[in-house]
């Protein structure tokens, strides 16, 4: 899963249950291929792109061809072990499970403060589940107004994002769904991580407060907020051209609707929840760059202030920082 392309310069990256439909990994799978990169050409030097580019456009000449033979020398084909090019032990490694091992634990460690504590949660939430729930999520994580009220719960509206179904391959599938998008923003916000934490909170108060007044079942929230996440990217990219399929290029800002398109089409329902995703996204959208949502001055003081816990969240948002500096 850590090897998946789905952020790149040229590309970049759910439903209400996991039991009742049987085409949702399906439709998550084809998520995750619809915005496949192409970083394998976008990693080879431009001179030699452009090679590569004459030679499928039949545009190559035939002329220079003898010259730049003549160029190389027999001892320019002499290679030596010594280099280590065919060390095939070597190469092995790189494809063993202690390289994917050691490439999940760098990937989660790089992971944005904010997003690795989610997830984090979240995986203990669906293992709690698995262990003492028959790998359904805790009852006492999920949303439920009455204890709320009578018992005072007050976890549950914030614990109930937390899950992505039960753990399995397709929970595996939501997890990365969700990280790519959610680490991706928290890191465009790097120097005012503040603002990434209100946009989060935006998005799950809105869920909340409308699936309870329209009666909605509140179980998959977490699924549901992958929706508003890829919106809000979207608008971050508006104009970037995203690869669907490998067939067709479309933009970034289309992304969502090709998602709820996919959705009706391939569960055969309407997609009433990710339609809210996208319409709770838009209206943060509109309200983030008209200055009308803003992160409240306490917050922006809490975080310069010299106390321990925000110079140690400084000190992790200083290392995103350093990556993006020329």
């Amino acid at each position: 899963l850590a090897l998946f392309p789905i952020v790149s310069a040229r590309a970049l990256p759910p439903s209400s249950s996991l039991v009742q439909r049987t085409s949702f990994l399906c439709s998550k799978i084809r998520r995750f291929n619809s915005i496949k990169s192409s970083h394998v050409s976008s990693s080879l030097p431009t001179p030699l792109q452009s090679r590569i580019t004459l030679i499928r456009g039949g545009a190559f000449d035939d002329s220079d061809s003898d010259d730049d033979y003549d160029d190389f020398s027999d001892s320019d084909f002499d290679f030596d072990d010594e280099d280590g090019m065919f060390d095939f032990d070597a190469a092995e490694d790189d494809f063993g499970d202690e390289s994917t091992m050691a490439q999940l634990t760098e990937a989660y460690h790089k992971t944005p403060p904010l997003t690795k504590a989610y997830l984090t949660a979240s995986f203990g939430a669906a293992v709690l589940g698995y262990a003492t729930n028959k790998n359904d999520f805790p009852s006492i994580l999920q949303l439920d107004w009455k204890p709320i009220v009578t018992q005072l719960q007050i976890w549950r509206p914030l614990t109930a994002f937390l899950n992505f179904g039960p753990l399995g391959l397709g929970y595996l599938m939501t997890a990365h769904f969700v990280w790519t998008y959610m680490s991706t923003l928290e890191r465009l916000n790097h120097n005012a991580p503040y603002d990434f934490w209100l946009m989060m909170l935006f998005g799950a108060v809105s869920m909340v407060v409308g699936y309870s007044l329209m009666g909605l079942s509140p179980r998959f929230l977490g699924h549901n907020l992958s929706t508003f996440l890829v919106y809000v990217w979207s608008r971050y990219h508006e104009g970037l051209e995203v690869n669907m399929f490998e067939l067709f290029n479309t933009r970034a800002e289309m992304l969502p609707w090709f998602f709820l398109a996919q959705t009706f089409l391939l569960e055969g329902e309407v997609p009433v929840l990710d339609f809210l995703g996208i319409v709770f996204g838009h209206i943060y959208h509109h309200y983030a760059t008209t200055n009308v949502l803003r992160t409240p001055k306490f917050v922006i003081q809490w975080y310069n202030g010299e106390n321990k816990y925000a110079r140690k969240l400084r000190e992790q948002y200083k290392t995103i920082s350093s990556d993006f500096e020329m």
